[in-house]
């Protein structure tokens, strides 16, 4: 068993491999220090060029395309290691020992389960600004409705980097573009949930973490350059349906019984204003989108009963999570124009 595992799961990502897989490489070397692609069965050239530029690396191969979530459970469960890291292709890595940070924490915080570097945008050559990146910036949290939000991101407004948010945090969930975890407590989770497919993913699994007791953190003294929307852009129907279902599942899943009801029936009627929206806008492929993620959501609740069952009989803390925050970020964004985390939770962000 090696120490840690990065494990970077691949799907018709050549050319994104052949540009950041070498920086990875290069500044992930150490004793016990695995890098490992686990490819979802593409059909370019990935594997071709993997053996042809990359001899040395391990490749896992799958029969065809699990997607996020099953793809790194069926890769993983053919991994040995302490501590998995999951990376994504588009990740440039620019410090060398940029691990030691992540390790040594979790070394010393058998309660953490899970940590995230600092995330920040992978900008073109030559820019002089430095900001953090959509898909997990220095750790996330949830409002009281199931939206996600970073430190250093809230809704489409994007902080850049001033060194802010450069404390160790607590935070909900860990970016699933570069989470480091136990492998022992990813297992005892249950791993990704394969039904999601792709798309809040991570943040499911973050919250049953927290629901046994771990801890996640975000470790900002490592950092990692992440392009974004290397698979679906912003705006694709098929990811508005995969957030707008996945969204409802997490919370169905993993909310105590006394909050359900009243956040999905309030989640209902903020789904249809967002789908009215799509509609004023005659974008009616996102409208149906959401329409097709309810139903769909509907239909998985008697499947998913019993697994919500095991969920909350985990339940290893109070009900109430100091991370799942008791605000809505939409009316703080959107009426009292707070578009930053230390504008929506100043008590919690560093002086």
């Amino acid at each position: 068993m090696c120490k840690l595992a990065i494990v970077i799961l691949n799907w018709n990502g050549s050319d994104m491999m052949r540009r950041y897989l070498p920086s990875v490489i290069r500044c992930s070397r150490g004793e016990g220090i695995q890098v490992i692609v686990a490819d979802n069965a593409s059909s370019d050239d990935s594997i071709s060029m993997l053996h042809s530029c990359f001899p040395d690396l391990r490749i896992i191969q799958l029969d065809q395309n699990y997607g996020f979530a099953d793809g790194y459970n069926r890769s993983l469960r053919q991994v040995e290691a302490e501590y998995y890291l999951l990376l994504n292709s588009d990740v440039e890595i620019r410090q060398d020992g940029w691990l030691t940070p992540m390790i040594d924490f979790m070394d010393h915080h058998p309660q953490v389960s899970a940590c995230q570097p600092k995330l920040l945008k992978l900008l073109p050559q030559g820019e002089e600004k430095t900001m953090f990146e959509y898909a997990g910036a220095a750790g996330g949290f949830i409002d009281q409705y199931g939206y996600p939000f970073c430190r250093g991101r809230v809704f489409a407004t994007v902080e850049d980097d001033r060194g802010q948010y450069d404390d160790v945090a607590s935070v909900m969930w860990t970016t699933g573009a570069a989470m480091m975890v136990r492998s022992n407590v990813y297992w005892e989770a249950g791993g990704l949930d394969a039904k999601f497919f792709a798309h809040m993913e991570e943040i499911d699994l973050c919250w049953r973490m927290r629901i046994m007791g771990y801890d996640l953190v975000c470790v900002p003294q490592s950092t990692a350059y992440h392009l974004g929307g290397a698979t679906l852009n912003q705006g694709n129907p098929r990811k508005t349906f995969l957030n707008f279902r996945n969204n409802l599942l997490m919370l169905y899943k993993n909310l105590p019984e006394q909050q359900l009801r009243s956040v999905i029936r309030m989640r209902r009627f903020l789904d249809f204003v967002a789908a009215v929206q799509f509609l004023v806008k005659g974008d009616l492929a996102n409208m149906k989108a959401i329409r097709k993620a309810h139903k769909e959501f509907a239909t998985l609740i008697p499947y998913y009963a019993p697994i919500r069952q095991h969920i909350q009989a985990q339940r290893n803390l109070s009900k109430t999570l100091p991370e799942l925050v008791s605000l809505s970020i939409l009316w703080q964004y959107y009426v009292r124009r707070r578009k930053t985390f230390s504008q929506l939770l100043p008590s919690t962000s560093p002086s």
